[in-house]
Order: C-alpha cells, then structure tokens, then sequence
C-alpha cells in the first residue's frame, strides 16, 4: 500500500473499532514491522506500541471500544432541532424586544423552554457543534440616502503608468 492513499480526516467510532480489531490480527500474524503496520493503517507508530501492549496484556477484547464516559449531553439532539426551530422565528416570537439574537439571550430561552442552564459565556462552542454559526448585521450609516447612491455616476479608474 503506498503513502499516497486517500484517508478520511475523520473516522466514526465504528471505523476507528475496527482499525483496531484489525490492528490486532495484523499484529499477531507479524509480517509487518510495527512503522510499516502505522503506514499501513494511517497511525502513529505510538498507536501501534500501545495496541500491541494492550494485545498482549489484555488479549483482542482489550481493543474493544470502551464506553463513552463523562458528562451527558445537556440537550439530546431532538432539543437541539427544536431549539434550531425556535431561533428560526426570531427573537420577537421568543418573547424579547427586538429580532438580534445574542448569547444571552439564546442561553435564556433555552433555560426557559427546556430547564437547562447553559452560561451565555459557554454556550457558543455547543452552539458551533449543531451547526449554528454566529450571524453578524451589516453595519450601514443611518445618513445614508439609497436614491443618492443608486443615482450616482459610475466612473472607470484608470491606472497610470
């Protein structure tokens, strides 16, 4: 297999488990030093010393995918729709005096309408990660006349040498 192999950015939890029960039949057959398996399958040399240990110490079930620890999602996806839904009619229909959406804001509706408590501070990383993405006004000074600017002559510049 040549270096030049396409390989995604990133693999599923699927994906990644089954490099690694691969890696291990691989590992135990022994044709391939362990740089020439880490080039094979796209890790690092260091992936590869650490799966061969846990091989030997813990057998093939020890390359097994560990459950997923830590915090649970505050919001499960079906909130983070709703959610999606409620930005969607805007800031006035949430309740609040004009249409701009701000962290502050957001973070109480969802506290309002789903119990969660997020800090406005904080709440724009998990925001990111549903696929929000931060919607800035255009700036325009309140003098401007449209008439004036749709009327006014459009020059050619010419570069001088």
């Amino acid at each position: 297999m040549g270096d030049n192999v396409w390989r995604p950015a990133h693999l599923t939890q699927g994906q990644m488990d089954e490099r690694r029960l691969a890696a291990a039949t691989l590992l135990r057959q022994g044709r391939l030093s362990q740089a020439e398996f880490a080039r094979h399958l796209g890790v690092s040399p260091a992936s590869v010393s650490r799966w061969a240990g846990t091989l030997a110490q813990q057998g093939r079930r020890g390359l097994e995918a560990q459950p997923i620890t830590g915090r649970p999602p505050r919001l499960d996806e079906t909130a983070w729709a709703r959610l999606g839904r409620l930005l969607d009619r805007g800031a006035v229909a949430a309740g609040f005096g004009t249409e701009r959406w701000t962290l502050t804001r957001i973070a109480a509706l969802i506290e309002r309408e789903f119990g969660v408590h997020y800090h406005p501070r904080y709440l724009e990383r998990p925001l990111k990660a549903h696929g929000f993405t931060v919607q800035r006004p255009a700036t325009r000074a309140k003098e401007r006349d449209e008439l004036v600017i749709a009327v006014w002559p459009k020059r050619e510049w010419v570069a001088l040498k």
